[in-house]
């Protein structure tokens, strides 16, 4: 994120739900991110119950468990990635699966394989001083949720939580491509009043689905992230690697 600044660049960052929309798709999707452009790559780590999640990832997700998509095999095609990019890769997923699997075994396992940081939704900040203590120890960026229904007090707080940057979510509901930003009010509002109150840098995700977005985004924000529009057109490509590609190279246009 530093880097990005210095250079006045926004961070354009993918998500991509590993082993879909086949399995062994995982590699090829984040070196061909990488190559596009993506500033960092969203992983989700697929569960049964994504309470953050709409239609589109939710279905992706049940297709990547039926593909094989557990967390040690997603470990293994980070580390395999990282003999080809070193893009940041940023997991998401929900705190059931990390505590059956162990919260420090997790963190230890997502440091070796070459993780750089987590999002877990249904994790309150209150509740995270575990989660936080272990990614400080294994130097795994925690990055929380900005809602626009966050007070003020509630925004610094998150800010001070999270360890590089938070992740502003656009709307008050579950993440899939929408035609517009913020609902009635628009998103600017919002964003322009993290901006006022967090010290750290934001990115912004959930309904973001074209360029238009992207750049409505970028004016205000450091970074967009682009899921359920990806996901949609992964589900229907002969070739998933290079439609992603096209897909970022497309959102990237301009930049």
């Amino acid at each position: 994120m530093e880097r990005l600044k210095a250079q006045g660049v926004q961070a354009l960052i993918p998500y991509i739900t590993p082993e879909y929309p086949m399995a062994g798709s995982t590699v090829p999707l984040i070196c061909a991110l990488a190559d596009a452009g993506a500033a960092m790559i969203e992983v989700g780590i697929p569960f049964s119950d994504p309470l953050a999640d709409g239609p589109t990832i939710q279905h992706s997700s049940y297709v990547a468990i039926g593909n094989g998509a557990t967390i040690p095999k997603i470990f293994s095609a980070i580390r395999e990635a990282r003999t080809y990019t070193d893009v940041p890769i940023i997991l998401m997923g929900y705190v059931n699966p990390l505590l059956h699997y162990g919260m420090e075994r997790f963190f230890r396992d997502a440091h070796d394989c070459g993780a750089d940081g987590t999002i877990i939704p249904d994790l309150l900040p209150d509740d995270s001083a575990e989660y936080r203590s272990l990614a400080k120890q294994y130097g795994i960026s925690a990055i929380f949720l900005i809602a626009p229904t966050s007070t003020d007090d509630r925004i610094r707080m998150i800010d001070s939580c999270s360890t590089d940057f938070s992740y502003c979510v656009s709307v008050t509901g579950v993440t899939g491509a929408r035609t517009s930003l913020g609902g009635q009010d628009g998103v600017e509002p919002f964003l322009t009043r993290v901006r006022s109150l967090a010290k750290k840098p934001f990115v912004v995700g959930f309904g973001i689905s074209k360029r238009e977005h992207v750049e409505k985004i970028f004016r205000f924000a450091d970074g967009a992230v682009v899921g359920s529009a990806l996901i949609d057109v992964l589900g229907t490509a002969a070739n998933p690697a290079a439609a992603a590609s096209e897909f970022i190279h497309h959102l990237r246009s301009d930049r």
